[in-house]
Order: C-alpha cells, then sequence, then structure tokens
C-alpha cells in the first residue's frame, strides 16, 4: 500500500487502487470495460487524468470520539460505521481538508461536542465542503443533530476567519438515525447558501444537496466525449434523462434544436431551471418526474437523440422499454457502472439498437470506478434485411 500518500489508506479503504501506479490503474480498467462490453461494441482507450490526486471538489467528513473522548472527523471505514481520522486526503481538494480540520479545532475550542446518535447529545454529526475547481469559492454545509446550536454565529464567524476561501456557509438539520448526511431543514447561516462553478464553457450553481460530477476536470472530457456521439448538427430533438442541475443537457444545448431535461428530484429541477436562466439559454426545459413515465405519456414529442445518465443501479426496465418504443436513432449512454451498464446494453441491442462505440474515463483516480460513454445507434430497416 502506498502509505507515502495515504497513512490511513488501509483502514479507509476508498482507495481501492493507491497501491498501483496510475498508468497500471488504467489498463485495469480499461480491461474490465473491454471484457464486459466484448459483447456489444469496440472500445476506444481511456481517458485518463492528468491530474490523479486532489480532484474531488464534493468532501464529506463525518464528526465523533475516539475511546479517550477525542473530538475525531474523518470518513467512515469501508462497510462500518466506524470513523477513520484523516487529516488529509490524497484525493480531495485540500481546500476541503483546511476547512474540516478548522472546524474541529474550532469545536475544541468552542466546547461543542460531536452529535451522537444514540444518546441524542452533542451537536455537529457531520461537514460537508464543495468547491468550484474553477472559481475558488467554497461551500460548507455544517449537519447538525438537533435544532439548537448554542454560539451559532460567532462559530460560523470563527471558521470563515480561520478559512478566507469559504464563500458560504449552510446549517442543516438531520436528527434520524439515517446513513444520508443531509436532514430536510437548513437555513444559510454565511453567504449565499450556494457557490458556482464553470464547465464546457457555462456557469453552474452548487447547492448542498445538488448532483455535480466531483471530477470537475474529467467531466469536461466526460461530456464532450458523449456530446461528440450525439452528432448533433443543430436541428435535434434531445432528451436529458436523470438530468440532474442538467449540466450535460445544457452543455448540448448550443448544438441541438431543442433540449427536454427530466429529473426526479424537485431540488435539482429548480437548479437546472436556474442554470438555464443562468447561462441565457432559451432552448432547454426542464420538468420533474420519472423519466420511463415522461416518455410513455408522449411529453417529450419527437426525439432524434436521449441522453442517459444513470444511477450505479442503471436504468430500470421499464425507462429502457419507454426508450426503444420512443423512435429515437441515437442514445448516449453515461455510466459509472460498466456491469449495470452491459446488462442495459444486452436490452437495447436485444430490442432495435446496436452499440457502434464506448469510450471510458477514469473520473475516479486511486479507485476502482470508471465511467463509460457509449453510442447507441437504432438499427434502421435496411440493415435489418
Amino acid at each position: 500500500m502506498n502509505k507515502a500518500l495515504c497513512p490511513v489508506t488501509e483502514k479507509c479503504g476508498g482507495c481501492q487502487l493507491l497501491h498501483l501506479p496510475y498508468r497500471r490503474q488504467l489498463e485495469q480498467k480499461q480491461q474490465l470495460v473491454e471484457r464486459l462490453l466484448k459483447p456489444y461494441c469496440p472500445v476506444k482507450p481511456i481517458l485518463g487524468a492528468e491530474n490523479p490526486l486532489h480532484y474531488r471538489n464534493k468532501v464529506h467528513a463525518a464528526f465523533g470520539t475516539d475511546w479517550q473522548g477525542h473530538i475525531i472527523c474523518g470518513t467512515y471505514q469501508a462497510g462500518t460505521h466506524r470513523i477513520v481520522p484523516v487529516q488529509q486526503c490524497c484525493i480531495e481538494d485540500p481546500t476541503a481538508s483546511r476547512v474540516i480540520n478548522a472546524v474541529r479545532k474550532l469545536m475544541i475550542a468552542f466546547h461543542i461536542a460531536p452529535y451522537n446518535e444514540d444518546t441524542g447529545r452533542g451537536i455537529i454529526r457531520h461537514v460537508l465542503v464543495r468547491t468550484g475547481r474553477r472559481t475558488g469559492q467554497a461551500l460548507v454545509t455544517l449537519v447538525i443533530g438537533r435544532p439548537d446550536f448554542p454560539a451559532r454565529k460567532a462559530f460560523v464567524e470563527a471558521l470563515v476567519q480561520n478559512c478566507p476561501g469559504i464563500t458560504s456557509v449552510v446549517v442543516n438539520l438531520n436528527s434520524a438515525k439515517t446513513s444520508m448526511i443531509l436532514g430536510q431543514s437548513s437555513r444559510v447561516a454565511y453567504g449565499r447558501g450556494w457557490i458556482e462553478d464553470e464547465l464546457c464553457g457555462l456557469t453552474f450553481g452548487i447547492s448542498p444537496s445538488s448532483f455535480y460530477q466531483v471530477n470537475a476536470e474529467q467531466a469536461q472530457r466526460l461530456y464532450e466525449t458523449a456530446i461528440g456521439y450525439a452528432g448533433l448538427t443543430g436541428r435535434e430533438s434531445l432528451l436529458d434523462a436523470y438530468c440532474g442541475i442538467g449540466t450535460i443537457g445544457l452543455a448540448a444545448a448550443g448544438r441541438a434544436a431543442r433540449v427536454t431535461g427530466v429529473e426526479l428530484n424537485p431540488d435539482a429541477v429548480q437548479d437546472a431551471i436556474r442554470n438555464a436562466r443562468r447561462n441565457g439559454i432559451a432552448n432547454a426545459r426542464f420538468f420533474e418526474g420519472d423519466a420511463g413515465e415522461f416518455l410513455r405519456a408522449g411529453k417529450a414529442g419527437l426525439l432524434d437523440v436521449v441522453m442517459m445518465d444513470p444511477p450505479r443501479a442503471g436504468s430500470d426496465r421499464r425507462f429502457l422499454q419507454s426508450l426503444c418504443q420512443s423512435g429515437a436513432g441515437r442514445v448516449v449512454y453515461v455510466s459509472c457502472n460498466p456491469e449495470t451498464l452491459a446488462r442495459d446494453l444486452d436490452y437495447l441491442t436485444a430490442h432495435g439498437y446496436r452499440a457502434l462505440e464506448a469510450t471510458p474515463v477514469d473520473m475516479f483516480p486511486q479507485t476502482e470506478h470508471v465511467e463509460t460513454v457509449v453510442f447507441v445507434s437504432r438499427v434502421t430497416k435496411n440493415e435489418l434485411k
């Protein structure tokens, strides 16, 4: 294990490939994607990262106490609820490490204990830090376990003074016994409550709960690859399924006639609408709902291209059925799990489509995860003959 880069790598388990040289990591991921997608299409060489360290712009730290009662903060050991103390992480933005360590020191100074979900005592449960890679802005979310936060104003002021890069602080209440980091109630304690970052020439607003790719530099390459596969000429109607805050759909809007985004998370939909306005994009609209039901109801109209970026579990069968019935000529599938990608390609290729090419993108260096973009085309009647 590479203890020079990370002294707690064996305990943490988050960076499964840290012991390998980066070149070998890329080879391993290339081989995985090629093996799984071999029945469907050729796989181009993986797009590796120029900066395989300190790339994560979203960092979460849990807070607790050790056996001596000292405040500790860090990450949960893989598969457990035990906190591994971490001073700094080799894949996280250094700004986040500075903020998290500052919070721990201020908790000691202000005599604020970590929240204990078994006893209901203590205050601070988690800290979530989000940074804008290009803008340098930082959003800090203090997740508390109970409504009362003594000296909240003074604590936030001291935190901002200790970490000048912070542009916004949000206090989020989560008192439930849950593995979810954020609760339902938030209030802005400093700044606007959100930050901005730039991606594909556009500006995006990022709030505590927004989905935004954690590796902005590689996300640019991922989206450029996906938009290239879409073959847009300015005349197409494009559906952005699982659209999140609208990043990929808005990035493609300048090359399409019309973009329609669908997303289940209502907060993400509102973020997408604001992002369209923020960038002066008038040919994109966003709706809350299930993408499969949206397609079945015919709300998307006639479609030329469907872009889909489902979660790790992949797409569900009902959406794939609706997609195959939509008549869309081209599908661009962005996947964060090559195993569920292969499963979904098996369905698509058995129902009127064929996969033409795939490109892996290393969004998560030092880990075993890999993103893949696949170009899928409808088989024409002439090709069936």
